[in-house]
């Protein structure tokens, strides 16, 4: 059976293999951190608004233009407004590409620390010596490897064994969160927690800034707009619907991250409350490798918990990683490259790339880590995709294209104009949200703002992502030729 023509069994395959795309790190590590350093509750009633406003209305944009094209970021693109819009879904899936390249190294975080929690290597006397003693290792390159390898075995599969994987570690992990929430709230003083999580403090909603961390956190944490829900759209059954299911997925990542949260900051409120804002404020890295092996470690039962903690996010990462991979690969398919080189030459590249984030942890003169630099860019690229999806539709025509490919007689709900408007403000809210972190980077002076490769400047964004968006136009031409040849091949 050729790529083309394989779908998910049913839609229940379907809907673990996208919950798998969208539930990963980010929602495991990032949402506690992010949720406490913004208010808790506050920051959850923003983080609502936007699911509504920015996650909900990219996933149904998404599934229909997936669906309807049958083509991967680029032709959709083109098939959507025309061929000289190829570019733009190369930005689009160039941009998931670049991230899958680091991301792969996260998943080898997730796994080393995982067999540490099995060994009881973790937590170590001094909280950070493991974590220091691994981060921008060799060790931390073969961790690297191993994540590519483990997400190219289940695409090599093809959408079988994509659907399968999907069945298998999706279930675990909401099994898995489940269990770790429940241990969480049975603790000594979790309950300040779930106040903190849950109580808004209507004051703070006049705090423009936790809104824009809500919206970035809605980018980083459903997946809207990175391509990977239109690359699993493809394989959809034909009279499958798309509004529904984009309501299910986003609803239900959510859900996974809000059990992190009641998980993380239930055991952080009962063993740390004191020192409740130095781990929360650790940074990703530092909350998930650092602080939560000692969180484990004063409870009782700790180690089982926290090597069950850690089996959770190797599942996260490696079911997004899963999406990233066959993003990739679907567009080197639909260039005219059989499927089993297309992944042969992505997991190659996957592991080159990827190499620089694994190894340049630590600073170096005039630079910051290559992983923390790569993370900043390209988070500030995704904002950008998201732009390019609500331009593709508004050019279309948004009434239209909502009547066409989304209402379809295969349809469980009708969307209204609703949409057409959230649509509208999509473009306003990325507009927005690049220029607010592009405004938080500033330098104090002229050339920390402007040097190519730091954690947190505006220059490395505009330089990295110019070089990238002129490389793209520039083969605009030849990407639609060869999309074309394929077509013609076919």
């Amino acid at each position: 059976m050729s790529s083309k023509s394989e779908v998910f069994s049913s839609r229940w395959g379907m809907l673990l293999a996208m919950l798998g795309m969208a539930v990963g790190t980010g929602n495991i590590w990032r949402f506690p951190r992010v949720a406490a350093s913004n208010g808790g509750g506050s920051f959850l009633v923003a983080w609502a608004v936007f699911l509504l406003l920015w996650s909900v209305p990219l996933l149904i944009l998404e599934f229909g233009m997936g669906k309807a094209t049958r083509s991967g970021t680029i032709g959709s693109f083109v098939k959507t407004i025309g061929p000289g819009f190829a570019w733009m879904g190369a930005w689009v899936a160039f941009v998931a590409t670049a991230i899958m390249f680091y991301y792969s190294v996260v998943m080898g975080w997730t796994i080393r620390f995982f067999l540490a929690s099995v060994t009881g290597a973790v937590p170590s006397e001094v909280p950070e010596a493991f974590w220091e003693g691994y981060a921008g290792t060799p060790s931390a390159l073969l961790t690297h490897v191993v994540a590519m390898g483990l997400g190219l075995f289940v695409v090599s599969k093809g959408v079988k064994g994509i659907e399968t994987a999907a069945k298998v570690l999706i279930p675990s992990l909401i099994v898995l969160m489940i269990v770790l929430a429940i241990r969480a709230v049975t603790l000594p003083g979790a309950a300040d927690g779930l106040a903190f999580l849950f109580t808004p403090n209507l004051a703070d909603l006049a705090d423009s800034s936790i809104w824009l961390e809500a919206l970035t956190q809605n980018a980083w944490d459903t997946g809207a707009g990175w391509g990977l829900i239109l690359t699993y759209a493809i394989y959809m059954r034909s009279r499958e619907d798309t509004a529904l299911n984009a309501f299910v997925i986003g609803f239900g990542n959510n859900s996974m991250s809000l059990l992190a949260g009641i998980m993380v900051l239930c055991t952080v409120f009962s063993v740390m409350p004191d020192a409740a804002d130095q781990v929360v404020g650790a940074g990703n890295e530092g909350l998930t490798f650092i602080w939560v092996p000692q969180l484990f470690a004063l409870i009782p039962g700790g180690r089982f918990f926290m090597t069950l903690f850690f089996l959770a996010l190797v599942f996260a990462a490696w079911t997004s990683l899963v999406a990233m991979i066959e993003l990739a690969s679907r567009i080197l398919i639909d260039l005219g490259i059989k499927r089993s080189r297309a992944i042969a030459i992505v997991g190659i590249a996957g592991i080159a790339f990827g190499a620089p984030s694994a190894l340049n942890w630590t600073d170096t003169p005039g630079a910051g880590p290559f992983f923390a630099n790569q993370d900043w860019v390209w988070g500030v690229g995704l904002m950008l995709s998201g732009f390019f999806f609500a331009f593709a539709v508004l050019k279309y025509g948004v009434t239209e294209w909502r009547a066409k490919f989304i209402n379809t007689g295969d349809s469980d709900i009708h969307v209204g104009a609703w949409w057409d408007w959230s649509i509208r403000l999509v473009i306003v809210e990325a507009v927005v949200l690049m220029g607010w972190w592009l405004v938080q980077a500033r330098g104090e002076s002229f050339g920390e703002t402007w040097t190519l490769f730091s954690s947190f400047n505006i220059g490395t964004v505009l330089i990295q992502s110019a070089i990238a968006l002129v490389v793209l136009v520039l083969l605009n031409g030849w990407l639609v030729s060869k999309l074309s040849s394929e077509k013609d091949d076919g």
